[in-house]
C-alpha cells in the first residue's frame, strides 16, 4: 500500500519526529511505500522513504502550516492511507502527540487570546480532525487525552484508538551499562561523589526547565556543590543561561544542545529531572526507567503514571508549587532510595509493555 506521512517539521531530536521515523519505518519492514510531506527537513535522510519539502512563506506558524495544507491537497490524492502528525484538513489518521489545543487556550488566557487569527486557526484544523463529523480515525497515546477532545468537539469515542507506548530499544540498559556509565562520567569530568541530574527535551518553556534551574538553585550550598545540571535539546537557550546567571547556578549547568548519544547519558546521569508544565506523553520518562535511572517529574505528564507503578522515583502533585519541586529534588539527590528506585525501574521495564507502539500504529494503519 502507499501511505503518506504528513508533518510540519522533522527534526532528529524530537519526541514526536522520533514516532514518526520509527511508524514509517515499521511500514517500510512490511513492504509498503511512504511518502513524507513537511515543510523543513533536518538531519539524515530516510533511505527508503520519498520526502517531498513543500516550500512555504509567511512570519507566522500558521500562515506557513495554511500554505503547507493548501499546496499539497493535490499531491495527496491516490494514496491509500493518509497519516497527520499535526492537525490538519484531510486526514484519515491522526497521530495524537499533542495535548487539546482548544482545551489548553481556553485552561491558560483570557477571551483576547480567542479573538486572535492564531487561535481560530488552530482551533480550525484541530475540529477538521475531531469534529463529530469527521472521519479522521485518532491514534491516542494516553487515555486522559479523549476526555478533552470529546468536551470539545463531540469526538465519537469510537474514533479513538489507544496506543501502547513506544520506546526505542536501545534505551534499555544493556549488559556493559555500568561500565559505559563510568566510561562516559570519566569524559565529561564527573568525580564518584558528584551528581550528573539530567533534563532531556526540546521545548525548554514547556518541559519545565526554568522550574528545575530555581530547583538547584534552592539546593544547600554542600549538595549544590556536587551536583550538575546537563541540558539536552534543541531550543533557545539563552532565557534560560540568563536565568542560570540570575540564580548563581551557571557553572553547574551545561546546555549539550540535541544529542544522538542520549541513551549513554540516561545511563550515567543519577536522575532525570522532568517538571513539566504540560506534557501529552513524556516518552523520556519511560526512557529513564528502562535505563534504570529514577525520575522526579509532574502530573500533568500523560506518563507519569509509570514512574508511580514502577516505584522509581517521586511524580510531583497538582497544582504544582516551587517549594516541593525543590524539595522533590533535594530529597531524590540526598536520599538512600536511590540504588532501590534503579533496580525497581528496571524491574518495571523488563515486564511492561512500553515498547510496541510502532508495531501497534501500523497494524491500525493496515486495517484501516
Amino acid at each position: 500500500m502507499r501511505f503518506a506521512f504528513c508533518l510540519f517539521k522533522y527534526f532528529p531530536f524530537g519526541g514526536l519526529q522520533r514516532d514518526f521515523i520509527r511508524i514509517a519505518r515499521e511500514c517500510v519492514l512490511r513492504g509498503h511505500q511512504v511518502d513524507f510531506f513537511t515543510m523543513a527537513w533536518e538531519g539524515d535522510i530516510e533511505p527508503h522513504a520519498s520526502i517531498h519539502i513543500v516550500p512555504v512563506k509567511g512570519l507566522q506558524n500558521h500562515v506557513r502550516a495554511q500554505q503547507f495544507v493548501e499546496k499539497i491537497q493535490d499531491r495527496l490524492k491516490g494514496y491509500d492511507v493518509i497519516v497527520g502528525f499535526n492537525r490538519m484538513p484531510g486526514l484519515d489518521v491522526y497521530y495524537a502527540a499533542d495535548v487539546c489545543y482548544q482545551a489548553k487556550a481556553r485552561q491558560q488566557h483570557g477571551l483576547w487570546y480567542r479573538l486572535l487569527p492564531r487561535y481560530r486557526h488552530w482551533v480550525s484544523y484541530e475540529k477538521a480532525v475531531f469534529s463529530a463529523d469527521s472521519h479522521t480515525d485518532i491514534l491516542l497515546l494516553s487515555p486522559a487525552q479523549k476526555i478533552a477532545f470529546m468536551d470539545c468537539y463531540n469526538t465519537p469515542a469510537s474514533r479513538f484508538h489507544l496506543l501502547s507506548p513506544g520506546i526505542a530499544r536501545d534505551r534499555v540498559a544493556p549488559a556493559n551499562a555500568d561500565a559505559i556509565r563510568q566510561e562516559r562520567r570519566q569524559e565529561l569530568g564527573l568525580l564518584p561523589n558528584e551528581l550528573l541530574v539530567l533534563f532531556v527535551g526540546s521545548g525548554f518553556k514547556t518541559k519545565g526547565l526554568d522550574r528545575a534551574l530555581r530547583s538547584l538553585a534552592a539546593l544547600p550550598y554542600s549538595l549544590q556543590d556536587k551536583t550538575s545540571l546537563y541540558v539536552i535539546g534543541k531550543d533557545d537557550e539563552q532565557r534560560f543561561k540568563k536565568q542560570a546567571n540570575r540564580l548563581g547556578v551557571t557553572s553547574q549547568v551545561k546546555f549539550l544542545g540535541g544529542r544522538h548519544d542520549v541513551p549513554h547519558f540516561l545511563l550515567a546521569a543519577d536522575l532525570l529531572f522532568h517538571p513539566a508544565y504540560h506534557e501529552n506523553t513524556g516518552t523520556v520518562l519511560l526512557e529513564a526507567l528502562a535505563s534504570g535511572l529514577p525520575v522526579l517529574t509532574t502530573e500533568s505528564c500523560g506518563y507519569a503514571h509509570y514512574v508511580i507503578e514502577a516505584n522509581a522515583g517521586i511524580v510531583l502533585p497538582a497544582p504544582f508549587r516551587q517549594s516541593d519541586c525543590d524539595l522533590g529534588l533535594f530529597e531524590m539527590l540526598s536520599s538512600l532510595e536511590r540504588s532501590s528506585w534503579k533496580s525497581n525501574a528496571l524491574s518495571f521495564a523488563d515486564r511492561a509493555d512500553i515498547y510496541s507502539l510502532p508495531e501497534r500504529a501500523v497494524d491500525f494503519i493496515e486495517n484501516l
